[in-house]
């Protein structure tokens, strides 16, 4: 059996990651704490470690898990951007997931979309204490309108569909964009400049982070929604508060927050949050917060745990070739092995 530290493990997650580890010799030790400097040792005895997007997987724990004799850190997430994958190589090995349910997230940007324009979310809290009044309800049809779409891989793409249902004019920004796939790009500040709505689909990188700061969201649109169902630090979120109080922007619906790492995925109720900005982000009433559950649905959290669980059996067969490994060999992450057919090290 290959022995693995699931670290941040919730309720959901067992089930389908107990049933794929025991058809393929994969077992979980689930721990409820996140990864960081002070658990790194609950991997000691482990072969992997399985993370998600908020352990912190730094060159202190790396160096850590190295020392323990683990050999694979196995992401369950698309992004890498928590895990120090240049210090990894060649002392232990990174895959993840690259696609799960790309129309969850996409579908779930959708739905936030909606409920913000067509203010859904408070004619429910009307509702419920039977107030049925129309004022302050009144929303914009989507159709005709322009959105941006700042990323177009797979859940881009399947967001700009979504978006051309509706009938909405779409253009869409990607240094890489993708071929043949009929979408209109155009440069970054053209995007902030014609969008009624903008969405991102990007992941973060050193380019990418703060690409919505101060400065973006002057040369928008007044009244504009802002979608993030990708990283929270592709948002300044002090300028979007700004923006905001400055009615430049008419809304913003978020699945993700720059410093949510120890706030989302916890019941919160019973306790006073000592982040002010989100605080003041959740107070406004233009502003919808979900707490990054794009992802989650049933088809999504299936296919999750059978990638995983397959990325981590694929390391340890004969060859040791995984498709979804993350090498920095090379420097193109996730290419480079792909292109060679070999181990990364």
């Amino acid at each position: 059996m290959i022995k693995t530290a699931f670290y941040d493990a919730k309720e959901y997650d067992k089930p389908s990651f107990e049933r794929y580890g025991g058809l393929n010799g994969v077992e979980f030790r689930f721990l409820e704490t996140k990864l960081n400097e002070d658990t790194v040792a609950l991997a000691r005895g482990c072969d992997a470690v399985c993370v998600f997007v908020n352990d912190t997987v730094n060159a202190a724990v790396v160096d850590r898990l190295y020392e323990y004799g683990v050999k694979l850190i196995a992401l369950r997430s698309a992004g890498y951007n928590n895990v120090d994958v240049q210090h990894a190589y060649g002392k232990v090995h990174v895959v993840h997931v690259p696609a799960y349910s790309p129309y969850a997230v996409a579908e779930h940007a959708a739905a936030l979309l909606l409920t913000s324009v067509r203010r859904i979310h408070k004619a429910y809290n009307r509702t419920r204490e039977f107030n049925f009044s129309l004022n302050g309800l009144t929303g914009f049809d989507l159709h005709g309108k322009t959105v941006g779409v700042v990323g177009t891989g797979k859940i881009g793409r399947i967001f700009v569909d979504i978006c051309r249902g509706f009938g909405m004019n779409v253009i869409a920004y990607d240094r890489f964009p993708a071929k043949d796939s009929g979408i209109d790009y155009v440069p970054l500040d053209e995007l902030f400049e014609r969008s009624d709505i903008l969405s991102l689909h990007c992941p973060l990188t050193d380019e990418t982070r703060h690409m919505i700061d101060a400065a973006a969201i002057e040369k928008m649109k007044k009244g504009v929604v802002i979608l993030n169902t990708s990283r929270g630090a592709l948002i300044d979120a002090e300028a979007l508060l700004e923006g905001i109080k400055a009615r430049k922007v008419g809304a913003a619906c978020l699945d993700v927050y720059e410093e949510e790492a120890d706030i989302f995925f916890e019941d919160r109720s019973g306790h006073i949050l000592n982040d002010d900005l989100l605080s003041r982000l959740i107070s406004m009433p233009n502003v919808i917060v979900t707490s990054h559950q794009a992802f989650l649905t049933e088809e999504a959290l299936n296919n999750i745990a059978e990638t995983t669980v397959s990325n981590i059996r694929s390391c340890f067969d004969n060859d040791g070739i995984c498709d979804n490994e993350l090498c920095y060999r090379c420097g193109n992450i996730e290419q480079c092995k792909k292109a060679r057919r070999e181990r990364c090290f």
